[in-house]
């Protein structure tokens, strides 16, 4: 018997099969092989069966010839089946050229695993040939457990099959719908490994396979095996079935570094909370940060509790994709569903300059990444849309454009931009990135290019008035009042944040303007307003009092004045009246009545009203009438004192 385990082009040719009769004499047969070339054959099969099942391996043979079904020994030599478990083998007619085998095994045990052949047997005079066209691995599997999961849609999901009794040996995942044909491995051992849309990692150690899906699709709800291989032809599974369900929460929060941050998540009753950050390699173990100063949970609803996550002193190292979710353990996994996202980026201090001068864009970074490219993005920073300013840089390396300068100071670990004859077009938000390959982009910063023209609007109270802006970004509106320009990032009194129904804007996001009105303008409303984004101009608004108010005060004083004028020449026509000595007495009396008569009447009806005309007293125009000193409502036969500075008179 002679076994050619794998045939080869090279095998081919003329072969002598013979026999040694005596030292001098020799009988053969003379065989001619020919190795044909098709792409049906050989045939590679791999099944699985369940131990203690009845299993059925099918084979395809030419009409005329004899089926022939052995399994390898431990050789590879494939001589006869050595299960005594096979029930039947039938045929059928599929073909006019070949017909179908099938071989059934009952009650399938460990030793029944191993590899089969298939093919077919020819008969000659002196010759038997068997040529084995299918080969069928025939593994052993056995489920020791079902288990149940959720997850959300766009969503992560850690699955943590364990192993303990076999930590060293081969693990998998793979999925039943496509018959475990594709089987996901990390091929490494204590090494995360991507393969495909989904990171594994063998810890041999605690002899865990960790399986993350770094974001669920509804293609990938299904029933999957989580297993491992104990020997070459018997394997170990637990059987996961996965829903996906609606889509995951997604959540922005941006803080200055520095400041402090709290994130809040929704968990169902009956699950532990998880809370965790992702690495470079976007895989969200555990938290990173050591500044997490407490994780409470409070009850909102009977199916809900919120749980709150605070971080102080927020610095770079913070910065990142952090994730909430339920932990789920069962007898042999462990299901972490992240449900909701929170990207947490960090805001560095406000550059604020005029158009001509120079900006510095600074970049703090985790010393981690020295010797990881830098980029300095305007917009965005990612591999999908970037807008790159100019060549990531390494080391101390410096790299110069026309304006712009990029210098990386790993001693000090900050990276800085300077932009030199900045332009309304420097404008806006600024993204400082290191290793773009992994979107590490969650550190910025607002550059402020105020305008050289300024507008300067004079109105009266009750005037509208309409002011136009300019914009490059319909999300990112500004118009603020405020003493300084800086003060109008997000803190300020933006367009949204001014609680009064006169301000509204109208907005044309073709032209890149929108217009804020005003109406019925108060003097409350005169101060300095900074209007666009992110290039702003300075806006000063005077609003003046009214026109009719102006006009009633001036005439009051022309008034006035005529009054006092009329009162002085009166009082020089009765001094001249005096010396002329003709009736002094009686002609002193009756300037006094007429000098009266005419200062009552220069007073505001008000001020007449408190001084009660009717109850009038003679003013001698020799001294000084003090009308402070009057009483509100003289009366008839009161005296009062003079002040003895002749020649004037003081009129309230």
């Amino acid at each position: 018997m002679v076994f050619f385990r794998e045939l080869k082009a090279a095998d081919a040719g003329t072969y002598r099969c013979g026999v040694n009769v005596s030292h001098y004499t020799e009988i053969f047969t003379e065989l001619q092989l020919n190795v044909k070339h098709d792409s049906k054959y050989p045939n590679r099969v791999t099944e699985y069966a369940p131990f203690g099942e009845e299993f059925s391996i099918t084979c395809q043979i030419p009409e005329e010839h004899q089926v022939h079904f052995c399994k390898e020994d431990d050789n590879h030599i494939c001589q006869n089946i050595s299960s005594s478990k096979v029930t039947q083998m039938s045929r059928s007619s599929e073909r006019n050229e070949e017909r179908v085998f099938t071989v059934s095994i009952s009650n399938v045990s460990v030793r029944d695993a191993g590899v089969y052949w298939c093919g077919a047997e020819t008969r000659d005079t002196y010759l038997i040939f068997i040529s084995l066209t299918t080969k069928i691995q025939l593994n052993l599997i056995t489920k020791v457990g079902v288990s149940r999961v959720s997850g959300y849609s766009g969503g992560g999901l850690m699955i943590k099959c364990e192993h303990p009794q076999y930590k060293t040996k081969p693990k998998y995942i793979c999925k039943e719908s496509d018959g475990c044909s594709e089987r996901k491995s990390p091929g490494v051992q204590d090494e995360w490994r991507e393969n495909g849309d989904v990171s594994l990692y063998d810890d041999t150690r605690a002899g865990v396979l960790m399986v993350f899906f770094r974001e669920l699709k509804a293609a990938d709800a299904g029933t999957y095996r989580c297993g491992v291989n104990v020997s070459h032809y018997t394997e170990i599974f637990t059987e996961l079935q996965l829903n996906v369900k609606h889509d995951a929460t997604f959540v922005t929060k941006s803080v200055h570094l520095g400041g402090e941050v709290n994130i809040s998540c929704k968990i169902s009753k009956g699950y532990e909370v998880y809370f965790c950050k992702e690495d470079d390699d976007h895989i969200c173990q555990n938290i990173s940060s050591s500044k997490v100063t407490q994780m409470n949970g409070s009850s909102e609803r009977n199916e809900e509790r919120v749980f709150t996550v605070s971080i102080s002193n927020v610095s770079v190292r913070d910065a990142g994709v952090y994730w909430c979710g339920a932990e789920t353990r069962d007898t042999y996994l462990t299901f972490i569903s992240l449900t909701t996202k929170i990207q947490l980026n960090i805001i560095m201090a406000l550059a604020v300059r005029h158009e001509g001068e120079s900006a510095e864009i600074i970049c703090p970074y985790d010393s981690i990444y020295k010797s990881k490219p830098k980029s300095l993005c305007k917009g965005t920073c990612s591999t999908r849309d970037r807008n790159t300013l100019s060549e990531t840089v390494r080391e101390e390396k410096e790299t110069k454009t026309d304006r712009l300068t990029l210098n990386d100071n790993v001693t000090a670990s900050v990276f800085t931009g300077t932009i030199t004859g900045l332009t309304a077009e420097d404008a806006g938000k600024y993204w400082c990135a290191v290793t773009l390959e992994r979107d590490l982009g969650y550190l910025y910063t607002h550059l402020m290019v105020i305008m050289n023209k300024e507008l300067n609007l004079t109105k009266y109270e009750g005037d509208d008035v309409s002011i136009q802006c300019k914009h490059h970004d319909e999300d990112q509106k500004s118009f603020c009042k405020a003493h300084e320009a800086s003060m109008c990032v997000k803190d300020g009194d933006s367009l949204e944040t001014i609680r009064d129904d006169r301000f509204s804007f109208s907005d044309e996001a073709s032209t890149g303007v929108f217009t804020v009105n005003i109406t019925d303008l108060r003097e409350e409303d005169s101060g300095i307003y900074w209007c666009g984004a992110p290039v702003i101009m300075k806006v000063s608004l005077e609003v003046r009092k009214s026109l009719y108010i102006i006009i009633l005060v001036i005439m009051c004083l022309i008034l006035l004045l005529a009054g006092g004028l009329s009162l002085l020449l009166l009082n020089q026509r009765c001094k001249k009246t005096q010396v002329s000595g003709s009736s002094a007495q009686g002609n002193t009396r009756d300037c006094d009545e007429v000098v009266s008569s005419a200062y009552y009447d220069t007073i505001p009806d008000s001020e007449n009203t408190s001084l009660n005309p009717s109850a009038q007293k003679p003013i001698s125009l020799n001294t000084v009438y003090d009308t402070a000193h009057l009483p509100t409502n003289p009366s008839d036969g009161d005296f009062y004192t003079l002040a003895e500075q002749p020649q004037k008179m003081t009129c309230m």
